[in-house]
């Protein structure tokens, strides 16, 4: 599983201090912010990996701490889904006052608990987020006043083996007013470990970016 590519160079965005990876194809057709689980960050073996297979698919993607060292050493604030979300709005701005990416239009992704931060900050900024991705994700986290107003097509994927998240997950589902869909991988558990299941991942999540995020769709 990729780790680490040389397509990718090291971003502090400040002030807050955030350190990320951000990746740029040869022609990029949007960028993919990418929302971290709890306890995960840029360095994420999973996320790296799908990042690269949109990256391969022409998408720029932006691997970010969304927390300094010193507030994830705080437990609370790794659940802080209010937090993860304003920075998350923050990494969008910053990816909207750089040279050729500010003009792509921008995605989420997010995994475990960065999906509920994701869906809060798409509902607060439904200008600027075209589309979110999520993978064995924890939309409801949000919570159902937000999932209502999240006007970006959202596609959630979760591993079969994942019950109690698809349980959570359908019901995320029924609060949302946009285009969304659900996705059950066959054979997956929580975090994809087995083998293809988070290929067939990145499968879905170009396709969903490439219908909803791209001007146009494919």
């Amino acid at each position: 599983m990729a780790t680490m590519t040389l397509d990718q160079r090291p971003v502090l965005i400040r002030p807050e201090g955030l350190e990320g990876f951000l990746g740029t194809p040869p022609v990029a057709r949007g960028v993919v912010i990418f929302a971290h689980g709890s306890g995960s960050g840029r360095l994420s073996p999973r996320n790296n990996h799908v990042a690269l297979g949109l990256r391969e698919a022409g998408f720029a993607t932006l691997l970010l701490d969304l927390l300094t060292p010193s507030e994830e050493a705080d437990r609370a604030n790794v659940f802080d889904i209010g937090l993860l979300a304003k920075r998350l709005l923050r990494a969008t701005e910053w990816v909207a006052s750089l040279g050729e990416p500010a003009a792509l239009p921008i995605g989420y992704f997010g995994a475990s608990t960065g999906a509920g931060a994701a869906l809060l900050a798409a509902a607060a900024a439904p200008d600027r987020v075209r589309a979110v991705v999520s993978r064995g994700g924890r939309p409801d986290l949000a919570g159902g006043a937000a999932l209502s107003r999240v006007r970006a097509p959202t596609q959630l994927i979760v591993g079969s083996l994942d019950v109690p998240v698809i349980e959570l997950n359908r019901a995320a589902l029924a609060r949302l007013r946009c285009v969304h869909e659900l996705v059950i991988v066959p054979g997956a558990s929580h975090l994809f470990e087995e083998p293809g299941t988070l290929d067939l991942v990145i499968d879905h999540a170009r396709r969903w970016f490439g219908a909803h995020l791209v001007e146009g769709g494919q």
